[in-house]
């Protein structure tokens, strides 16, 4: 069976750090690009940042670009997203998504397997 299970996201204040995973099993993620969507109460689902599977390039959301960071580490099928300097508005459900291929899309709809979330609340 096929899953993704993102775990690490809490309450933290404004300025703290977290580090969300994202687990996958059912299959392997040599080959798949990996990328981290977020949705916030009221508001649509947000692209935050990709890396794919060839050279390890990563792409962020404007927004989080130096305070984001996206790893992976394939002998674990496992990624990464380190989030530094957090703030009230990256409060959000935080999902990770992954598609077959090497491009870092930052459209949901290309993206194959999905996660079910894990909660991100940035508040003091």
């Amino acid at each position: 069976q096929v899953q993704l299970v993102e775990s690490g996201g809490g309450l933290v204040q404004p300025g703290g750090s977290l580090r969300l995973s994202c687990e996958a099993s059912g299959f392997t993620i040599d080959y798949y690009t990996i990328a981290w969507f977020r949705q916030a109460p009221g508001k649509e689902r947000e692209w935050v940042s990709s890396i794919n599977y060839e050279d390890y390039s990563t792409s962020y959301l404007d927004s989080v670009k130096g305070r984001f960071n996206i790893s992976r580490d394939n002998a674990k099928n496992t990624v990464y997203l380190q989030m530094n300097s957090l703030r009230p508005e990256d409060t959000a459900d935080y999902v990770c998504a992954a598609r077959w291929g090497n491009y870092m899309s930052q459209k949901s709809r290309e993206y194959e397997y999905w996660g079910q979330g894990t909660q991100v609340t940035v508040s003091s």
